[in-house]
């Protein structure tokens, strides 16, 4: 029998179980980046932005159109991380702006969603690139208006629209040379065909689980139990740190023995199961790149991930005193009513700073040059549009200067400029850490906001920057062959250079970077880089740049075993 709508009810389990699949499928997902780097995320953003809408989604008792619009619209908005979450969000924000004044959902209100859906998140993109999820999210809504004036039944619909949505996904390398090149197919497009995959079996009656677990309630650090002192733990070891060996060399039970003592040297929590060619590894530790090191000499590494202890359990402790609070505050007369709400610190000023930076000495860097409030992230850790604007509330000033120092921050940056209510958000497009402090190095206070923001991004493009990290896979880029564990330079505008040799591969990377103009190269060595280690690089540059400065600091960055900057 022909299913014709779709009612609120239905509509939930739906978007709960788009959600639920595209989380499933995460991990593959980030392992589509083009770029064969330990940071390929687009899996995880894109979850995580969905994650934050379907837990406002599954709070519902009883929907209806207008609320579940308002709660995928807002919770994905606000949750909305690196370029593929913040597109995601669009999609649905258009989407749920054709429904929100409808009962049921029909072929034909079907349809016109979809292609509002597309229009909304084109507009969005400042240059919108064909070969993305933009062209899938096309793709699917031009089917779904076909099949619209063909049928009133949804099931044949959605099945067809699918189908294309999978069919133009498989086109993207034929658009994008760098997917083809590459091998794979575009991430972002994989991700929502993924959901359109999950919604389609809800609606299909499939039996599944549509329970949402709220990212970052449930931690495998700590067990939320009421009344359980979380202020007094101690972590010795801050980083949950996992990933799996795929062997090349031999791992016999003496190489595992000292490789468990190895880690046992440098944390605890140690697990180091061995199945075959692979080995799972799970590590608390105060440095994740020894363990990455060390594992690295038996084989390619995947399924990495890093989680930050301290902040998860800085994280709880809120979360238990906002417990207590609430507690403290039922307790009291039934009549009181209290309104809490979190008071900028320090005194006015007329502008404030937001930066997003991961490291200790680069988020130091960036306080010594006026930055108010470091959000940790970058590669790895996109922060969310609601993390950028709870940033901006915690500064007294009525305009902020937000740097994202990461292409895959900007647009979630730019989104919260466009929803803040109070205050006023001005986004700086840096793409990388060293443009961040040329543009903090080019404001003046003295300017109004229109001259500043120019004169910063005129100080960005004076910069160069290099990021020295290495391969997690075979791949080609550029015509570039690069193997799995090449040490990879990645510049401004794609790949500088390969080798095999961290020092020798900074070098070669300068060598392209530096030119006649240039009058200071700075080094910014990471946590997986020694101090001596980094001292014998700058003499050798040194030496090499007699007539150019060189300045040598500690960035403290993970993944990154250097990054450069030459102006």
């Amino acid at each position: 029998m022909a299913i014709s709508t779709i009612d609120a009810k239905l509509l939930q389990k739906m978007f709960l179980a788009g959600a639920k699949n595209l989380e499933s499928k995460k991990e593959w997902i980030n392992d589509l980046n083009v770029f064969p780097v330990p940071d390929g995320d687009t899996g995880t953003n894109m979850t995580l932005t969905i994650m934050s809408a379907a837990k406002e989604v599954n709070a519902i008792e009883n929907p209806d159109m207008a609320t579940l619009a308002k709660a995928i619209s807002s919770g994905s908005l606000r949750g909305a991380r690196g370029n593929s979450g913040v597109i995601l969000s669009q999609l649905f924000r258009g989407f749920t702006k054709e429904i929100a004044n409808v009962t049921e959902i029909n072929t034909d209100i079907l349809a016109a969603a979809m292609e509002r859906a597309a229009e909304t998140a084109y507009k969005a993109v400042m240059k919108p690139k064909e070969g993305t999820i933009l062209t899938v999210a096309r793709g699917a809504a031009e089917k779904a208006i076909q099949m619209a004036e063909q049928t009133d039944d949804l099931e044949e619909m959605i099945r067809e629209v699918i189908l294309h949505a999978e069919y133009v996904l498989s086109q993207t390398p034929e658009m994008l040379p760098v997917l083809k090149e590459a091998g794979v197919v575009d991430s972002g497009g994989q991700g929502l065909v993924e959901v359109l995959h999950g919604a389609f079996d809800a609606f299909l009656g499939k039996e599944l689980d549509f329970e949402i677990i709220p990212q970052g309630t449930v931690s495998p650090l700590l067990n939320k139990v009421k009344g359980y002192a979380l202020d007094n733990v101690d972590i010795k070891f801050g980083y949950c740190t996992e990933f799996i060996i795929m062997l090349e060399k031999e791992f016999d039970l003496d190489k595992e023995i000292k490789f468990k003592g190895f880690l046992e040297s440098i944390g605890d929590s140690i697990v180091c199961v061995t199945d075959d060619d692979i080995v799972k590894v799970h590590v608390h530790t105060n440095d994740p790149g020894l363990a990455i090191q060390k594992a690295l000499t038996f084989g390619a590494l995947s399924r990495m991930k890093i989680d930050n202890m301290r902040e998860e359990h800085h994280q709880m402790v809120i979360e238990q005193a906002d417990l207590r609070a609430a507690e403290e505050a039922e307790a009291k007369s039934q009549h009181e009513v209290l309104e809490v709400k979190e008071v900028p610190i320090g005194p006015k000023k007329d502008f404030g700073f937001v930066t997003i930076v991961a490291g200790e000495g680069l988020s130091e860097i960036f306080k010594g040059l006026g930055v108010d409030y470091v959000i940790e992230g970058g590669q790895t850790m996109n922060p969310s549009t609601e993390d950028i604007l709870n940033a901006a509330e915690k500064i007294n000033a009525d305009t902020i200067f937000v740097l994202p120092n990461n292409k895959n921050i900007i647009l979630a940056a730019e989104q919260a400029s466009q929803i803040i209510e109070n205050k006023k958000i001005i986004v700086v497009p840096s793409n990388t850490v060293p443009q961040g402090i040329a543009a903090m190095i080019n404001f003046e206070f003295s300017k109004n906001v229109e001259d500043n923001k120019a004169a910063m991004i005129d100080g960005m493009i004076t910069v160069k920057s290099g990021q020295i990290t290495y391969a997690v896979r075979d791949t080609s880029i550029d015509g570039i062959e690069i193997k799995c564990d090449d040490i990879m330079a990645i510049g401004d505008s794609g790949l500088l250079t390969v080798g095999q040799d961290i020092k020798i591969t900074v070098i070669d990377a300068l060598n392209k970077l530096v030119d006649e103009d240039s009058e200071l190269i700075s080094l910014y060595y990471g946590c997986d880089i020694t101090e001596e280690d980094a001292e014998a690089l700058k003499g050798e540059v040194e030496a090499l740049y007699p007539d150019i400065d060189i300045e040598l600091q500690s960035g403290g960055q993970p993944i990154y075993y250097y990054i450069l900057s030459v102006e």
